[in-house]
């Protein structure tokens, strides 16, 4: 039992890391098997698609993403260091990305997404899922921001949901362009939306 577990995890580990280096219409089910050593019969024992797969894959690892942004936006931290450090942690995970496979990957959600919204129902609607989880804790960061007066957003949803285009629109361009340094001042233009100036090594202020 413990080998059929371990063939599992194998399995969303490796598709996780083909699509997000690659694509996932140029990933074959032979590829995800042979990327985790695990024998086909096994592959459809666990799954009866790649979509399957690769929507369980994608809640596995959001579910394991999420405690360490439970932490980050924990209302026992004030609401723009939540911001703040939010920032810093894209920037950081993308660096170590960068560091184990050469380049900067960006959001797996949008990568995807963007590929298979058109085509694969259940897995747009799983990462949807999970964008709009991403979009509630910056939500909730705001709200609390507002009420403790260092911020006067009028619609905390809707600066919630262009504060997370901002935030995927430059983890894009730093994916496309292969450069990690235009997520260093991710912060300062976040801030910029809320009206907020951020200076260095300072907390942000209105």
């Amino acid at each position: 039992m413990g080998r059929v577990s371990d063939a599992k995890v194998k399995l969303m580990d490796a598709v996780l890391e083909l699509i997000w280096t690659g694509s996932y219409g140029s990933t074959t089910i032979d590829h995800i098997c042979d990327k985790a050593g695990v024998k086909k019969g096994s592959f459809y024992y666990f799954f009866d698609s790649k979509a399957q797969l690769a929507a369980e894959a994608l809640d596995a690892s959001w579910q394991d993403r999420r405690i360490e942004l439970d932490r980050i936006f924990s209302v026992t931290v004030p609401p723009l260091e939540r911001l703040q450090k939010y920032c810093e942690f894209n920037y950081k995970v993308q660096g170590e990305i960068k560091a184990q496979y050469g380049r900067v990957l960006g959001c797996p959600q949008v990568s995807l997404g963007c590929e298979v919204c058109t085509q694969e129902d259940a897995l747009q609607k799983k990462i949807q899922g999970i964008m709009d989880y991403k979009c509630k804790y910056i939500e909730s960061a705001i709200r609390d921001a507002n009420a403790a007066k260092l911020t006067n957003v009028g619609d905390p949803a809707s600066m919630a949901r262009m504060s997370m285009a901002y935030i995927q629109g430059l983890m894009t361009q730093a994916r496309i362009q292969n450069n990690l340094e235009i997520l260093r001042d991710l912060s300062s233009g976040l801030f910029g939306l809320l009206g907020l100036t951020v200076k260095e090594n300072e907390t942000a202020t209105v």
